[in-house]
């Protein structure tokens, strides 16, 4: 019996993304580390064709300046245009999965906040991003899309433009994930790291509250992300270790290449009509080879909202008609990152409990104990040690913090006093948290003495 092949098209969805004709000159020094060519529009042409000798790095230079990589979505408008036609019925059903469905793409969403510099002029501002899919999502009920969560670390400089891989530099992905909980009633079960970078300190981050991770980009080939300046030596992407064989694997404690004992799901997804670590006819095959030998697999594919995503679907289509042209008797399926996921747990995982929580306030009872909450795992098990916390206050702040750890590990509590807050500058709370499965739950305390 064959496994099946799940298609996951997971889009770094980041909103516009302007570049002007000198921003592509500087990308080449930031690529390539080519300097001194003057910024003209008869420069880029001559860089077009190949005439400037570049050396072994003409070839490249030549490639990414012709294709249609070189073009940015730079408003909403611009991105709305390309989805008309990405989004349609008839251009998600031009080559429909083994059940008869249409293209599904998963949008993973992040916030531009907290920059000081914004050259190619993104997005600024909380849910701007997320606001802009979920509406998408929801008028297309029928898709089957989804929305999960995409973050990039602040830069030291505070560059709009920029991607670091320090994730606690700054309070952000905890204001970020704060607002989508309150806000929203948001919590994400999978993720994307941005510029596939993760490092010790995402890794243990995503542990305690994300099960499904779909980050990895490892090839067996490395010499394209050697010869690129910005993935060298292990910056950014660095999944050097990590297996490139379509292998879906629990990460180890100290390195999130490693398989290992840690609790979420790593999976595999390879950029579209990219520089590096490119989606290939191989590639393909060796995934429906995989499920011909009886396995589910999961076939990750990479894309950003700010580039067209129409010719890079035509790419993937053809991949799919000819891997399924050698193996016939292989299904597969356009499947969301969650559903894909859930498809590699074993039979055992699927048959239990969905996750179910309740929220309690107890107020003040003087002399006995101070105002807190208590979350309870009523049903299945929070995946992680405990659930995300997000607190608003009176005055319009978002705080992250810890729960206070009953002795069982399915229930929590939280105390308002001197050493966290008040409860009477309490607007809101909320409690997050998934399952193993994917199962999210959020759940809400207003104060209602506000």
């Amino acid at each position: 019996m064959t496994g099946t092949v799940h298609i996951v098209h997971a889009i770094d969805t980041e909103g516009p993304l302007y570049e002007s004709l000198h921003a592509k000159f500087e990308r080449l020094e930031d690529l390539f580390g080519i300097v001194g060519i003057e910024p003209t529009p008869g420069n880029l042409r001559r860089l077009q064709e190949g005439e400037i000798d570049l050396g072994d790095r003409t070839d490249a230079v030549r490639s990414m300046l012709r294709s249609h990589r070189a073009n940015t979505l730079g408003t909403w408008t611009e991105i709305d245009q390309m989805l008309e036609v990405a989004c349609s019925r008839e251009f998600r059903h031009r080559y429909p999965d083994s059940q008869g469905r249409g293209w599904a793409y998963t949008w993973f969403c992040m916030d531009h906040v907290g920059y000081l510099e914004n050259p190619r002029k993104r997005d600024i501002g909380h849910h701007n991003v997320h606001d802009h899919y979920t509406a998408l999502v929801s008028r297309q009920a029928w898709a089957r899309d989804s929305v999960e969560f995409h973050f990039h670390p602040m830069s030291t400089y505070r560059d709009a433009h920029r991607c670091a891989t320090h994730y606690l530099r700054t309070d952000d992905l905890y204001q970020i994930l704060c607002r989508r909980i309150i806000d929203r009633g948001f919590f994400p079960s999978s993720y994307r790291a941005g510029f596939q970078a993760e490092r010790p300190d995402s890794h243990w981050f995503l542990e305690q509250f994300i099960p499904y991770d779909i980050s990895n980009m490892a090839t067996a080939d490395t010499s394209d992300i050697d010869a690129s300046i910005d993935f060298r030596n292990g910056r950014s992407g660095n999944w050097r270790k990590a297996p490139h064989d379509w292998t879906v694997y629990h990460p180890d404690h100290d390195d999130y290449q490693v398989p290992g004992r840690c609790r979420r799901l790593i999976g595999r997804a390879l950029n579209l009509n990219s520089r590096i670590a490119r989606m290939t006819q191989d590639e393909m095959d060796q995934g429906f080879a995989r499920a011909r030998n009886g396995e589910d697999v999961l076939i990750g594919l990479c894309s950003h909202d700010w580039r067209d995503l129409v010719p890079e679907v035509e790419n993937a289509f053809r991949f799919l008609q000819e891997a399924k042209s050698r193996y016939p008797e292989v299904p597969f399926l356009y499947s969301s990152c969650r559903d894909a996921f859930r498809a590699q747990l074993p039979p055992d995982r699927a048959a239990e409990a969905p996750l179910s929580m309740s929220l309690r306030f107890q107020p003040e009872q003087p002399g006995r104990d101070v105002p807190y909450i208590e979350v309870r795992t009523e049903q299945g098990t929070v995946f992680g040690p405990q659930p995300f916390l997000a607190i608003k206050t009176r005055s319009r702040r978002y705080i992250h913090d810890n729960f206070d750890f009953d002795t069982s590990g399915r229930v929590w509590y939280y105390a308002f006093h001197g050493d966290t807050l008040p409860w009477s500058d309490v607007d809101t709370i909320s409690v997050a948290a998934n399952d193993m499965m994917g199962n999210t739950v959020v759940l809400r305390h207003d104060n209602e003495d506000r």
